[in-house]
């Protein structure tokens, strides 16, 4: 299943989107997408009222996509996961997962405007695969254990300020949390309609020029390995988002530097996951 949340932020309507470009809204079944949704199985539940309840499917009209998951929360997200990215960046391969968090309300929608803060002057793009939760995970055992876990995949923007990230001291919370740094979906996908995840072509591009193209084949933690190692230090709950890491071709390892600016439009993609398209204003 594709689940998609329709209509104004903090309007919007869950709904299930189909291949053909159709979606049934749920609102009156299931509420929201959110934590307690997704706690409740509810995935399962939504699989048994389209069986034996098939609505009929509307041709969406032209709407805002919001973020699949409302209200996760936590955004918990892996550093330097690809080989080629740690080396652009400067830093060593990790020998285990670099982990840092990501304010919850960074999270907008896949084609919103994204609000380059006041006084950044390094602020920079990053193509995820983000997993989100499904069920509580504590000190998980096994990679099987941690995939059965595992509510669906989106598309993330993991917008950075590199100078709050990596020059003014402390963790890279500050480079990571301002307004609008968190662009989600088109959908949410689950599992069994996104195959091999660990064989998944990335790719970015701003103002029409290619700047990322990577697969999931060569991340360094695999995402099995990412929610079993994060369960033996905090308890994950249902709809939580994980950002798994970006491959190289950020701003930030690109000769030049070419940071974002007002005006500029990023467009990026992964594999059965959909397509984003922001454009990239000053902060109000």
């Amino acid at each position: 299943m594709r689940l998609v949340r329709l209509g104004t932020a903090r309007d919007e309507r869950p709904s299930i989107m189909f291949e053909d470009g159709k979606a049934v809204d749920v609102t009156d079944y299931i509420g929201d997408f959110n934590p307690a949704f997704f706690a409740s199985d509810g995935i399962e539940e939504l699989r048994k009222l389209l069986h034996g309840n098939p609505a009929r499917a509307l041709p969406i009209a032209p709407i805002r996509f919001g973020p699949p998951v409302g209200q996760p929360g936590k955004i918990v997200c892996i550093g330097l996961n690809y080989a080629d990215h740690a080396a652009e960046s400067g830093a060593t391969i990790p020998l285990e997962p670099v982990v840092f968090f990501k304010a919850s309300n960074t999270l907008i929608g896949p084609n919103d405007d994204v609000r380059i803060p006041r006084r950044s002057r390094k602020t920079d793009w990053e193509v995820e695969l983000s997993v989100v939760i499904g069920r509580t995970c504590r000190y998980l055992n096994s990679d099987e254990e941690a995939l059965a876990a595992i509510a669906g995949y989106m598309v993330c923007n993991d917008v950075s300020e590199r100078e709050f990230q990596l020059e003014r001291g402390g963790q890279w919370v500050k480079g990571k949390s301002c307004e609008t740094f968190n662009p989600a979906g088109p959908w949410l996908v689950t599992p069994d309609e996104v195959g091999d995840v660990n064989r998944l072509d990335l790719w970015l591009d701003v103002n029409g020029q290619r700047r990322q193209t990577g697969t999931t084949s060569t991340m360094i933690f695999g995402v099995a390995e990412i929610i079993r190692y994060l369960s033996q230090f905090m308890v994950l709950d249902p709809g939580d988002i994980i950002n798994t890491g970006t491959p190289s071709g950020v701003a930030l390892g690109t000769a030049g530097q070419p940071y974002l600016r007002p005006g500029d439009l990023v467009e990026l993609g992964i594999t059965g996951l959909g397509v984003q398209r922001q454009r990239f204003i000053s902060a109000p």
